[in-house]
């Protein structure tokens, strides 16, 4: 895979941030493409093509999918097909990748959605098994099993309903486990409980978040971290001062 990175960063197509190429994320054998327009797609999936005859290996057309991004201002009603291996890959407005939902929008309420549902079963799963536990425990529980909220930090844009109803999953589930009144205060409950309340959870992963992006040798996340115009930045600052 490191070979075909390196090809794929050297044939000059791609999306750039600052003069900075970026036309592939890698994870493993999960890959992104990332491309500015069909010939320039087009172009890196030869170069994936020819890497993979080269090694005797074959991509599974049917395993992989084209996204094209929404344009503010431009309304486009169609694309072109694009192959890998002479098949047309399908067209979606939405992929999973490693766990995240990515939408042509570059809206989260997906993925946050996909949380809130995980979070659900989670809470219920713990009053079920664990009701006889002491509240030490289920507090301990409550922590490890209701508060990882993969990849929040990468929450940006989203809208009030979605994220609301995602708090209310997470405070409902804590009285839930604990046999809280209903209606009872969140921010007294938490407080008492020694717990991070919902907010408390987002503003410490974007924090944690950001400072591995500045803190990172990696030269695509240190062009992100020296824009001041960084959405993400700009996220995390609305985080901490609300």
């Amino acid at each position: 895979m490191n070979g075909l990175i390196e090809e794929l960063s050297s044939a000059g197509v791609g999306c750039s941030i600052d003069g900075k190429l970026i036309n592939n994320l890698s994870y493993a054998d999960d890959m992104v493409l990332l491309a500015p327009s069909i010939s320039a797609i087009q172009k890196l999936l030869r170069i994936c093509e020819k890497y993979a005859e080269a090694h005797g290996l074959r991509y599974n057309s049917t395993k992989s999918e084209i996204l094209m991004f929404k344009s503010q201002g431009h309304k486009i009603t169609s694309m072109p097909p694009v192959y890998l291996g002479g098949i047309a890959l399908k067209q979606v407005s939405r992929f999973k990748y490693l766990g995240h939902w990515v939408t042509d929008s570059l809206s989260d309420d997906e993925d946050i959605e996909r949380e809130r549902r995980a979070l659900a079963v989670r809470g219920n799963m713990l009053a079920r098994r664990f009701a006889r536990c002491t509240e030490p425990v289920k507090l301990i529980l409550f922590k490890a099993f209701c508060q990882s909220f993969y990849t929040c930090s990468l929450w940006v844009t989203y809208t009030l309903k979605t994220i609301n109803a995602l708090r209310v999953q997470y405070n409902n589930a804590f009285r839930v486990l604990l046999g809280l009144p209903r209606y009872c205060s969140a921010s007294g409950m938490f407080a008492e409980a020694h717990t991070d309340g919902f907010q408390a959870i987002l503003r410490k992963r974007a924090a944690s978040m950001l400072n591995r992006v500045r803190g990172s040798a990696n030269d695509i996340l240190r062009v992100v971290a020296g824009r001041v115009d960084c959405p993400f930045l700009q996220h995390c600052v609305r985080l901490h001062t609300a």
